[in-house]
């Protein structure tokens, strides 16, 4: 059977993952009775919740005779580690873009990764069914970025297709009109435009995981392509460790894909999309190789961290109450587990009690953060820290590249506020009621920004930002929050009474009823400095009538504080405490006495 071997590229929410669904079903891989949820391949519960993927996934169909293996990529920046090393693996991408929004800062990134690797573009406008859509300007858009990005005159003339894979359409027409029920259009350009594997199947084995995953039966699962040669189940290999030592194995497992299925085959040759196990500790960019015939493939770049946070035992006076597993050494059990399968992790130990955790962005850890609540973690964390470098004798911090959209009304707000935060302006541009700036700006610059700018946009600006490149640091107030916090001072049930009372000083982040702990952040104080509060005091009962009628307190409804809006919220002296049914944000030192005896000795 002929192979096409092609990744899927896109910045976050072009439609990728709804277009796999469709080729999946327009190829016929699946029964005609079989039901089929929305969005298959993302099937971790949080990229179901918020629609994004979070770790590259494999399928593959059968169409005209041909095998086409197909990796669908993630598309936020902080999983980029995954798309680079994807495209040693295939041979061509379906490069996706939206109709309306055209080329935005991950389309720019995900592109750049596949013109390095000289592999076969095709363009798919997705999203043509939708009244705002601008075909025509939008490949123009796609045109200009690949001359931005050094293509040479062949490279402009790629194929292009237009579909809407939410309703499962496709043409090779701009025209709306035209549109087809069906992908044939875009599977026939794949047979077309992109090359098969060029392989040799008789040359001696290597094979290269370029992606990790684990199960508890077989350990570490390595994904990759066979470049050369046959691999066989049971056969003993050797593998080219990235140190350059030599570590012989038997192939215990080896798992094919087809549809939505891994399945287990027997034996795979080059060209083959394959994944196996055998190795435990079988790691991204190793060399599997017959023996005496070691031959290393260049080993793949991994993408260093930038972010990292403490993670720690839940030390609260509430420690317990929610979550099942609260000690350090299931902690680290489950940390270490992670790195399994996730080469952008770094995890250290910081102390008998906590361990550093590096990743590749707020997201990227933020999700690890959910994933373990929802298992039944207590935790606390802290703020998200910028990891520095020292690169020619100069300290370095690492800089994104920021893209925004925002109505006009509300320009001169963002300019201000990214010019605060160390922002320097690249690029501004119009297009109707919209203005797109494009920014170079501080990764630390943009830790808390989020929650402020869709409150200064009212909602209606979208923030698209990726890694750029380490730069010498800004100045050290970039990201700092301005405002202090209300603290409660006291243990119990906050009351509606206390709250009332308090209203006037700031936000409230709880509301009556709520367990406290002295040390907790109940809410944000309207100054600068952080402010000790009573919020369970009750009104003090007596014998004597008041002349006026007592009036029920009516309290503003407290501001909502999701995960990573909590992280984004903190400062250096304060902790995220994490529990399967709550978020509460606290100072590290919860005594009130010790912490002013502290702070007077900063």
């Amino acid at each position: 059977m002929k192979r096409r071997n092609i990744a899927i590229i896109a910045h976050v929410d072009h439609g990728k993952t709804t277009l796999v669904d469709k080729l999946l079903q327009s190829s016929g891989t699946f029964r005609d009775n079989e039901t089929v949820q929305e969005r298959a391949l993302d099937s971790n519960d949080i990229e179901r919740e918020r629609g994004i993927t979070i770790l590259a996934k494999t399928t593959a169909i059968n169409y005209k005779d041909t095998r086409i293996n197909i990796l669908d990529t993630p598309g936020h920046a902080d999983f980029g580690g995954e798309v680079e090393r994807i495209m040693n693996m295939v041979d061509g991408v379906l490069l996706v873009v939206d109709a309306y929004e055209g080329t935005m800062p991950q389309t720019r990134f995900v592109l750049k990764k596949a013109m390095e690797a000289g592999v076969k573009p095709i363009v798919v406008v997705n999203k043509i069914d939708k009244d705002s859509a601008r075909p025509k300007e939008v490949i123009d858009e796609v045109m200009d970025l690949f001359i931005e990005l050094g293509a040479d005159i062949d490279d402009l003339d790629f194929p292009i297709a237009y579909c809407s894979a939410i309703n499962g359409t496709s043409s090779l027409s701009p025209d709306k009109n035209t549109q087809e029920p069906g992908m044939e259009k875009i599977l026939d350009l794949i047979l077309e435009y992109i090359p098969e594997p060029k392989v040799d199947v008789d040359a001696p084995l290597q094979f290269q995981p370029a992606l990790l995953d684990y199960n508890d039966f077989v350990g570490r699962i390595g994904i990759g392509l066979v470049k050369r040669g046959r691999i066989k189940l049971n056969e003993m290999v050797s593998c080219v460790r990235v140190d350059g030592s030599i570590k012989q194995f038997r192939v215990a497992k080896i798992y094919g894909y087809l549809g939505l299925k891994r399945i287990e085959i027997d034996s795979a040759e080059a060209g083959d999309i394959i994944a196996i196990a055998g190795l435990p500790d079988i790691s991204v960019g190793e060399t599997v190789c017959n023996i005496g015939e070691e031959e290393a493939l260049p080993l793949l770049r991994i993408d260093e961290p930038t972010l990292q946070m403490t993670f720690g035992v839940n030390t609260s006076p509430f420690c317990g109450r929610e979550g099942k597993i609260v000690t350090a050494r299931k902690i680290e059990e489950r940390l270490r587990k992670e790195t399994e399968r996730d080469v952008s992790l770094k995890v250290e130990p910081n102390d008998s009690e906590s361990f550093i955790v590096s990743g590749r962005g707020e997201l990227h850890l933020s999700i690890l953060i959910e994933n373990m609540r929802r298992e039944g973690f207590e935790l606390q964390v802290s703020k998200p820290k910028i990891i520095e470098k020292v690169i020619d004798g100069v300290l370095c911090e690492p800089f994104e590249e920021v893209q925004v959209d925002v109505p006009e009304e509300y320009v001169g707000s963002v300019i201000e506020a990214l010019g605060n935060r160390e922002g320097t302006m690249e690029n501004m541009s119009s297009l109707e009621n919209q203005v797109k700036l494009q920014y170079t700006i501080p990764t630390r610059g943009l830790i808390g920004f989020m929650t402020e700018f869709m409150t200064m946009t009212k909602g209606y600006g979208i923030l698209n930002h990726t890694f750029k490149d380490y730069q010498p640091k800004a100045s050290n107030l970039v990201g700092t929050r301005k405002n202090g916090v209300l603290v409660s001072m006291e243990n119990g049930a906050a009351t509606a009474y206390a709250l009332g009372g308090l209203e006037d000083r700031g936000v409230m982040f709880i509301e009556p009823g709520v367990e406290v702990y002295e040390g907790m952040i109940v809410g944000e104080n309207n100054h600068e400095n952080d402010l000790a509060v009573n919020v369970v005091r009750g009104k003090n009962l007596t014998n004597t009538r008041s002349s006026s009628k007592d009036h029920t307190v009516v309290l503003k409804r407290p501001k909502q504080m999701s995960l990573e809006v909590c992280l984004d919220y903190i400062n250096d002296d304060e902790l995220v405490e994490v529990t399967p049914k709550n978020y509460r944000m606290r100072k590290a030192i919860l005594n009130t006495n010790e912490r002013k005896k502290y702070d007077s000795h900063k």
